[in-house]
């Protein structure tokens, strides 16, 4: 039986909340991916090679941001869990949710590049927190990785006749249709409610929050998957 935190419905919902940040974030924020480092790195390149250094800086920050929240993520694992068991994802996830609240709050004069720093730090600590689904590797904040993955799966089932293969897949394309809903959603919540809209997504991840805290979690001391 899957581990909660491995479950379909989660996976959707986390990449749900992953979608609505990054057009959030791109909406709101100055045209920063909050979630999609990938797209960051180009852009920094891009300004970069051109010779813009303060405009390479403004994508370089959130970059380290979410480099520092895999590693901050990293130490919690380590400490909590042996003695929490998988509650450190709880954990994680509350501090997440208390980070949007509190960037819902905050006026258009703030800088950009500070609430892109945060959100970033806080997807990191997401993304390292939930790396499986079903026993399989994915994002819930990004979405190369699982086309490939999904897919690599489809051809399994199609070329080899493998039903668990089709079962991933289907899995795999799941995230991927949630992902682009929560864009969808983000891009609509953020014109209708503006700075405000990233309550939604703090919403959602207190419902996620509590789907894991209803049902009781596996406590294997010292794992982390």
């Amino acid at each position: 039986m899957d581990k909660v935190h491995e479950r379909l419905e989660i996976g959707i919902l986390l990449a749900i909340a992953g979608g609505f940040l990054d057009a959030y974030t791109y909406i709101t924020r100055g045209g920063v991916f909050a979630y999609a480092q990938t797209g960051n790195m180009v852009l920094l390149s891009m300004r970069f090679t051109r010779g813009e250094w303060t405009q390479a800086l403004y994508y370089f920050v959130p970059i380290t941001a979410f480099t520092v929240g895999i590693i901050v993520t990293e130490y919690i694992s380590r400490v909590c869990a042996s003695r929490r068991g998988d509650g450190w994802r709880r954990l994680v996830l509350g501090a997440d949710a208390i980070i949007l609240l509190v960037i819902g709050l905050l006026p258009a004069s703030v800088p950009n590049p500070v609430v892109t720093v945060t959100i970033s730090f806080a997807s990191a600590m997401q993304y390292n927190s939930f790396r499986k689904l079903s026993g399989l590797p994915y994002a819930t904040t990004m979405c190369t990785g699982n086309l490939r993955s999904a897919v690599d799966q489809l051809c399994r089932w199609w070329f080899d006749r493998d039903a668990q293969a089709g079962k991933n897949s289907f899995h795999y394309f799941c995230i991927l249709f949630y992902f682009c809903v929560g864009a969808a959603v983000g891009t609509a919540a953020t014109q209708w409610w503006g700075l405000r809209a990233v309550w939604a997504c703090a919403l959602l991840l207190a419902v996620i929050l509590e789907l894991l805290r209803r049902i009781p979690l596996p406590v294997a001391a010292g794992e982390k998957s």
